[in-house]
């Protein structure tokens, strides 16, 4: 199984119908946590079909999608005030 990185994603878009596109890609590679937030566990090719798909439906000079890596280390000491932790689901295939 290939090593993913733990990332925080985060937008700004002013244009509801970008924001709906932009929210709906991340929906399927990573998870919602707050209304302009998402958490994933993504492989190196994952970050970069994600990042080409988001691309699609920005307008650079209005719209901002940051990806914030966190390390391992970094991710142990996450405080999380009212819901679980961030952990990577396991898929088992048999």
């Amino acid at each position: 199984m290939p090593e993913t990185s733990f990332y925080v994603i985060a937008y700004d878009i002013p244009s509801d119908r970008r924001r709906t596109r932009v929210h709906k890609t991340l929906r399927g590679f990573a998870k919602w946590t707050q209304y302009s937030l998402f958490e994933a566990f993504l492989t190196d090719k994952q970050l970069v079909e994600l990042q080409g798909k988001l691309e699609k439906h920005l307008q650079p000079n209005e719209d901002s999608v940051r990806f914030y890596p966190l390390c391992k280390a970094c991710l142990q000491h996450v405080e999380t005030v009212g819901s679980a932790q961030p952990e990577e689901e396991k898929v088992f295939i048999v």
